[in-house]
Formats: C-alpha cells, sequence, structure tokens
C-alpha cells in the first residue's frame, strides 16, 4: 500500500488523494488518512507534538514520518518526540507545513513508506 499524496492545501485546509474530506489538521499514513483532533492527547502549540500524537502513524509501518509545524511554524516538537521516533528506527523530518508537505509528496512518490502529521494554520 503506498502513502496518498497530499493534493492540495491552504491556510486551515488540506485535501488527502483518496478522501473526499478536507481536512484542518492530519495524519496520513500508507493506505489512508484521518483528522488530526488535538483533543484527543491534549496537544497544545507548546510543548507541541508528542509521542502519542505520533504512535498511531508509527504503528501503520512508517520508514519516515513528517511533521509539519504550520504556517508560520508556532506548533513545537520537543526533543523527546524526535528521540521516540528514532528509537523505533524512523526518520524523522521536522517542517514549516508547506515544506513539509512538499517533502512528503516527494518521499511517497519515490515508494517510501512515508506517514506524517501537519499542522495547517499557524
Amino acid at each position: 500500500m503506498s502513502s496518498p499524496e497530499i493534493a492540495s492545501l491552504s491556510w486551515g485546509q488540506m485535501k488527502v488523494q483518496g478522501s473526499t474530506k478536507t481536512y484542518k489538521d492530519c495524519k496520513v499514513w500508507p493506505g489512508g488518512s484521518r483528522a488530526w483532533d488535538w483533543r484527543e492527547t491534549g496537544t497544545e502549540h507548546s510543548p507541541g507534538v508528542q509521542p502519542a500524537d505520533v504512535e498511531e502513524v508509527v504503528k501503520k509501518g512508517v520508514q519516515t514520518l513528517v511533521i509539519g509545524r504550520g504556517m508560520s511554524e508556532a506548533l513545537k516538537v520537543p526533543p523527546s518526540t524526535v528521540e521516540y521516533l528514532e528509537k523505533q528506527g524512523i526518520d524523522v523530518r521536522v517542517l514549516q507545513t508547506e515544506q513539509a508537505v512538499k517533502e512528503y509528496n516527494a518521499l511517497a512518490a519515490q515508494g517510501i513508506r512515508v506517514g506524517g502529521v501537519f499542522h495547517s494554520t499557524c
């Protein structure tokens, strides 16, 4: 199963290939995607993305995980989250969301088992 392309991105809106939904924030993995609801794990801009936010994507067997920090990079990614991913043997890329989407799509086009968590506003 391949990772779906992120078909479009604008402030507060993302569309993923194979889904009819428009996401504000989303998680993607080989074969699927869903809304990323920060309330599930109590995530806030600071301290930011927690291991619990990425665990679901990790369990899908990704080789690389791309984290989009928002259009203005307001969403933090603490070292503990990066360390958690690296201990799982996952290549981690933390980028501004527009750059993160480009990186994710490029990796997906190469057939890499890539996943991502993306914040589409600040």
